[in-house]
């Protein structure tokens, strides 16, 4: 298996070998992708709000990269776009409280499991890498429960480069 996304899934996973950072992962990655869905509940474009837009093309990025993965990630996405506009129904002060507590605390997470892992976040050398994270622990879930094991067995076998 050689695709464009193997390749850039099996460069995240070469920054991110230890186990701790991986957990950390698992929790910050969602925390930063809500925060983001959060405030953008609060713009609307013709009566549907730049968080279901937004979330919107992730998912057609996503699918187009994977389309197990991305369709895996419309079952996480959903009901926290769900949650976001909900927040975001509370108004602007309160969506901007919930984005900052989790978009920090997210890379709060992030930062102290790259700092376990005793390398800089994969984004810092590309940042389409950034778009790949969230693939990447839906990937994770799905190889745990003995899917996708041709990713599983590219993402194994990707050496971890230097620096």
């Amino acid at each position: 298996m050689d695709t464009f996304f193997a390749r850039q899934l099996a460069t995240y996973a070469s920054y991110h070998r230890d186990a701790r950072n991986r957990a950390t992962h698992f929790i910050g990655i969602p925390a930063i992708v809500f925060s983001i869905l959060v405030p953008l509940t609060l713009v609307h474009v013709g009566g549907v709000s730049l968080a279901v837009i937004a979330a919107l093309l992730a998912l057609i990025g996503w699918i187009a990269l994977d389309r197990t993965i991305g369709l895996a990630m419309a079952v996480m996405l959903v009901p926290m776009l769900l949650i976001a506009e909900w927040i975001g129904g509370y108004g602007s002060t309160m969506a901007w409280i919930v984005f900052a507590i989790f978009f920090v605390s997210g890379w709060v997470f992030q930062l102290v499991g790259h700092v376990w892992e005793g390398r800089r976040p994969a984004l810092a050398d590309n940042l389409f890498q950034a778009f790949i994270g969230p693939m990447f622990i839906m990937a994770e879930v799905l190889m745990a429960l003995g899917l996708k094991p041709e990713l599983k067995q590219v993402i194994d076998s990707t050496p971890r480069p230097a620096g």
